[in-house]
């Protein structure tokens, strides 16, 4: 009896032994397939905008914290303007980046060439954003890009030093004031993005066919209660007026900076330089009214997005998703607005206070009512801005508008052609 007790002892040790051993293989066996998991490379190349490179980097090493468990990442961030985004890709699909940002009124164009595809898990990035920025980012009901801004328009930023809330309400008298300081009212003319400023309230049509290529319009429409040569005219006249001042971005905010500009139309995205420059006299308001055929009538403007896309073409399209989401968050647009004042596009980080509080934010959602989406061809940007050239340089007059006008709809109009 005692051998036999001794001899199941002995059995009972093994065991336990074995169940160790096996135990121990097992988690031998796991921590080398976590081993193999995270040494995983995974390579991604990332386009943001030149001013956010920075803020990029931050972003990418909080992702690359979220994910260490799992692979090695290799991310390299690009320089690159979300306006020129589609260009570039378009021009070679081989070299396009696993990860860019672009502006919403790229997104057809982007997506016929399947450069990006429908995101398939999309109802949490729906509940999470704005329904404007969705639908920006939505085609035939397929959601194809993460939203990131709600913020892609233009309002006016002014000196309150030199300017009241009434002085602000027309641009006549904006342009008085600014004339009679020897002082400056700028906005972009070399853009058709700001130019529609002046047709989109006044019941003159322009926009995309449905063949997402072609457009239409009747700006130089002749019968029609604020006719086409009206426009013209009252751009010829804001243009010879001394209180105003054809410039971009750079030149409204150094114009800012030497005192020389008081008033500007632009973005958000100027805003951190425009408050440093004017202190507590930084103000933002709606656009302005300005005078057309005798009439008042409010500046209109286009709202947009940005957004960010996933190369259809990425060797590491799962990785590229999760970076995608993870750089239009709630924690990075909120970040985003703490670092540059860009107005979210998620619902959550849209509603605190401090993102509520912003000049800027109040004065595009002001703006907002009088706005439209982008939605255009091709062919509408160089006549446009070769329009506004003629006035600005003074080779346009009365006795010609209407030749313009109807020179400029004509190549709008035009086919698009490979």
């Amino acid at each position: 009896m005692k051998k036999f007790m001794k001899k199941l002892r002995l059995m009972s040790i093994m065991v336990v032994a074995m169940t160790i051993l096996s135990g121990c293989s097992q988690n031998n066996n796991a921590h080398i397939e976590s081993q193999e998991v995270k040494s995983e490379v995974v390579n991604l190349t990332l386009w943001g905008g030149p001013n956010e490179q920075e803020l990029l980097a931050e972003m990418v090493e909080s992702f690359k914290n979220k994910y260490a468990d799992e692979a090695i990442f290799e991310i390299t961030i690009v320089p690159e303007e979300e306006g020129t985004s589609r260009d570039k890709i378009l021009a070679d699909v081989n070299q396009a980046p696993d990860v860019f940002a672009f502006a919403d009124d790229q997104l057809m164009e982007l997506a016929a060439a399947g450069v990006i595809e429908p995101i398939e898990q999309d109802m949490q990035i729906k509940e999470e954003n704005v329904e404007g920025a969705i639908e920006a980012a939505t085609i035939n009901g397929n959601l194809y890009a993460y939203p990131m801004t709600a913020d892609n328009g233009y309002f006016m930023f002014y000196n309150k030093k030199y300017l009241s809330e009434n002085d602000v309400a027309t641009l006549d008298q904006m342009l008085s004031v600014a004339s009679s300081l020897s002082k400056k009212v700028t906005m972009d003319w070399t853009s058709g993005w700001y130019l529609y400023s002046f047709f989109g309230n006044t019941g003159l049509k322009m926009g995309l066919n449905p063949d997402g290529l072609t457009n239409y319009c009747d700006w130089n429409n002749q019968s029609s209660e604020i006719k086409g040569v009206d426009i013209g005219n009252a751009m010829l006249a804001i243009a010879q007026n001394p209180g105003f001042m054809n410039g971009r971005d750079d030149k409204l905010v150094a114009g800012a900076k030497d005192g020389s500009v008081i008033a500007g139309v632009s973005g958000v995205w100027v805003a951190n330089a425009l408050q440093q420059a004017w202190g507590d006299d930084f103000a933002a308001v709606k656009l302005p009214t300005y005078t057309v055929g005798g009439k008042q009538v409010q500046l209109s403007s286009y709202a947009g997005y940005k957004m960010i896309g996933v190369n259809g073409y990425s060797q590491q399209k799962e990785w590229a998703m999760k970076l995608a989401q993870w750089l239009t968050n709630e924690e990075n647009q909120t970040l985003r607005f703490i670092k540059r004042g860009l107005g979210p596009s998620n619902v959550i980080a849209g509603a605190k206070e401090e993102v509520k509080k912003s000049p800027a934010i109040k004065a595009l959602i002001e703006q907002a009512q009088y706005s439209s989406l982008q939605r255009v061809g091709p062919k509408y940007w160089d006549p446009v801005a070769e329009f506004a050239k003629s006035i600005s340089e003074g080779t346009a007059s009365a006795n010609n508008m209407q030749q313009l006008m109807d020179s400029m709809v004509k190549e709008i109009t035009m086919k698009v052609t490979d």
